[in-house]
């Protein structure tokens, strides 16, 4: 129970962002009704719809401010009546699966971490606890702000209470009201905002929580006896010497807890965007010096925030508490059992796998499509773009005829050409319509590079696996009949005699035409390939990363050929296997770091300079020389990059060779992912997922 609300199970679909809005209209649409329906059918016991503002525009943080003066909001907001219909189509459609939904309320107050909104407070009138110059902002996706006065506090609270109230009118069960982060309500709980003299400043804890605890209730008032309000809110903050520490955060969840119904605790990191802090994210590309020690770091960051929880329960807390950090079912149970949380809160698992729930209940572990930690989906959200997944093509798709598997209408027999993520996307995609597939793989495992991929993704390793792990059992329970150690030929087309043929033989070598490119300490992105393949007959992923840094067949100093995400990844692993790195790339400055979540490159740049890897774009290469790799920058002056060896990252194309030889075999032909066209692993399993519903 959350409140008077009775949840079927300890999983809670926390609140993320998502896009999906209908832009026309203001609020949610088919698109976030079908996608929201899917995370209840899947078995979620408590769905939070994503962030709705309570006063528009000033409230949200995703506004489009033109030059004229206008401006669109492109996120969710129930601040009018006119919204309360779309909402109720929401929540009966959840209903219908079993799941209670809650709805989380915002006020973005000084935070502007898309960048979209004018600093001009002539323009954006912002109010918070306190006021805030320019020089006094913790960072730059922060807005200068005034103070409110008594009588638009009065207001604001209305604000949160109405929105309820409507909530209340749309079906909601719940709704979660969001003064963590660094929105408006944290400014008055956080030292760093509050510099108030009156009852709400932060001279007490009473005085802090005053502000949430009075819109909890007011809340509570208008929606009555049947309905749940729980809070989100910092319970730790760090990186500024005003901070709340773990200590205040947990007296202050104790008071709040008097009204609450529920209290979903997190940690924020000031002066970075998107603030929360994220265990698993904080720690790439190595551990900062500064690691919180309130938070368990015993797991690469899964379960980091949990301590968090134990601190505000060890107060006497007795509402509810949870917290969302990368738990998974087993390390989930473990905590609920040890009492250290009431329920699990997830969102990225959920996005990877909507049926997680059912498929734990059901005891299908191994069919369980696990998250590895990308965060491409909150990356799609700090570039403005809509939610996806990087290894659910289905996600936020649900309408899209493309994206529908049903049952084949007629029988098929499919061969599959490739092993990769593409080609086993497609072929269990395609099994289960009801075809008869066989898949060949040439190389001795599945996965494509995947393997080899985990090998320089250090803290992903073990998630890289368990994806590899999931789509191996994906053709097992399909019945896929797989051939490993085969190329696929004309005789064994010929042999197979398929119905239709989906070639995902993954990206060739390309010929880099370059003076010297054929010397012995050009390490080309085949051979590279081929020696790590060659090792992984012998250890798996994660053993050869840790035995990587005792030996490598590389030299002690490296030039590093292209400097976008593969560039900048073999950078990295390079670096802290004590190599000297130099990376240069032949395109411009703004292509560096291509591919990369922005969370990551933010990380990784300052590491890389930190660590004197030399950075060089805009070069045009020369030569290979004795001494390394010769460039001629754009002043037309060469320089000579030395280095022992040198690695290729940019040596793709599409695999033609491979397609022509096969073309015209069989009547229906596909040919997708790398084979195609050199991408990314976002794109490999998009196409998989399309084409395998199409064949």
């Amino acid at each position: 129970m959350i409140g008077p609300v009775k949840i079927r199970n300890r999983i809670i679909k926390t609140a993320n962002g998502t896009s999906y809005m209908d832009k026309e209209t203001q609020t949610c649409g088919d698109r976030m009704v079908a996608f929201y329906e899917r995370m209840a059918k899947g078995g979620v016991g408590l769905l939070v719809v994503e962030s709705c503002g309570v006063e528009y525009p000033l409230g949200i943080q995703h506004v489009h401010y033109y030059e004229d003066g206008s401006y669109k909001g492109v996120q969710l907001h129930l601040d009018d009546d006119r919204f309360i219909p779309g909402f109720k189509r929401l929540t009966e459609a959840c209903h219908k699966h079993g799941a209670a939904v809650s709805i989380q309320f915002q006020h973005a107050g000084p935070w502007n971490p898309t960048g979209l909104l004018p600093r001009d407070m002539n323009v954006r009138d912002i109010a918070c606890a306190s006021a805030m110059t320019e020089e006094e902002l913790p960072g730059p996706d922060f807005l200068p702000c005034r103070a409110l006065t008594k009588d638009e506090i009065e207001q604001q609270i209305d604000h949160w209470a109405s929105a309820a109230e409507r909530a209340f009118k749309a079906g909601f069960d719940a709704c979660e009201i969001n003064h963590a982060t660094c929105h408006q309500g944290n400014t008055f709980l956080s030292r760093i905002w509050n510099k108030r003299s009156d009852e709400y400043g932060p001279q007490s804890y009473e005085n802090r929580t005053r502000f949430l605890r009075r819109c909890v209730e007011e809340a509570k008032k208008r929606t009555g006896p049947n309905f749940a309000v729980h809070v989100l809110m910092n319970a730790a903050e760090y990186n500024n010497p005003k901070a709340t520490t773990l200590e205040e955060g947990a007296e202050m969840a104790k008071l709040v807890a008097e009204v609450a119904d529920g209290i979903n605790v997190r940690g924020e990191r000031y002066g970075h965007r998107g603030g929360l802090l994220q265990p698993d994210r904080i720690l790439y590309p190595e551990p900062p010096v500064d690691l919180p020690e309130d938070y368990d770091w015993s797991r690469a960051g899964k379960g980091g925030s949990v301590p968090l929880v134990e601190a505000i329960k060890a107060k006497g807390v007795k509402i509810p508490v949870w917290t969302a950090c990368r738990l998974d079912p087993d390390l989930g149970e473990e905590y609920l059992q040890k009492g250290s949380l009431d329920f699990i809160g997830m969102t990225r698992r959920l996005l990877a796998d909507p049926n997680l729930p059912n498929k734990v209940r059901e005891g299908r572990l191994q069919d369980i499509r696990w998250c590895h930690g990308c965060l491409h989906c909150f990356d799609m959200r700090n570039r403005n773009k809509k939610l996806e997944c990087r290894i659910n093509a289905t996600l936020g798709r649900e309408l899209e005829p493309e994206f529908q598997l049903t049952p084949a209408a007629l029988k098929k027999k499919v061969l599959v050409v490739g092993g990769g993520p593409a080609g086993m996307e497609a072929a269990h995609a395609a099994a289960k319509r009801g075809h008869d597939v066989v898949l060949y793989e040439k190389g001795s495992y599945l996965g494509g590079l995947l393997p080899v991929a985990a090998i320089v993704k250090d803290l992903e390793t073990d998630d890289f696996a368990k994806f590899v792990d999931y789509q191996v059992a994906q053709l097992k329970i399909y019945n896929v009949t797989v051939h490993l150690g085969k190329e696929v030929t004309p005789k064994v087309v010929k042999t197979e005699n398929p119905d239709a043929m989906i070639i995902a033989a993954g990206a060739a070598h390309a010929t880099i035409d370059l003076t010297g490119i054929q010397d012995r300490k050009v390490i080309k992105t085949d051979k590279l390939h081929g020696m790590l393949k060659f090792f992984l007959k012998f250890f798996s992923s994660a053993q050869l990363e840790k035995l990587s840094k005792v030996w490598m067949p590389v030299g002690k100093s490296v030039v590093v050929m292209g400097g976008t995400l593969h560039g900048c990844e073999l950078a990295e692993y390079l670096t802290k296997r004590k190599r000297k790195v130099v990376m240069v790339h032949d395109g411009p400055a703004e292509e560096l770091g291509e591919g990369m979540t922005v969370d990551d490159m933010d990380n990784l740049w300052p590491w890389l300079k930190q660590n004197n890897v030399s950075i060089w774009s805009g070069v045009k290469y020369d030569r290979v020389t004795q001494d390394g790799l010769e460039v001629a920058i754009q002043d037309r002056r060469k320089y000579v990059m030395k280095g022992k060896n040198l690695i290729t990252t940019q040596d793709w194309q599409a695999n033609s060779a491979q397609v022509e030889q096969l073309k015209g075999l069989v009547s229906e032909i596909h040919v997708i992912g790398s084979c195609k066209s050199p991408g990314l692993i976002v794109d490999a399993i998009r196409e998989g997922a399309v084409i395998g519903r199409k064949v």
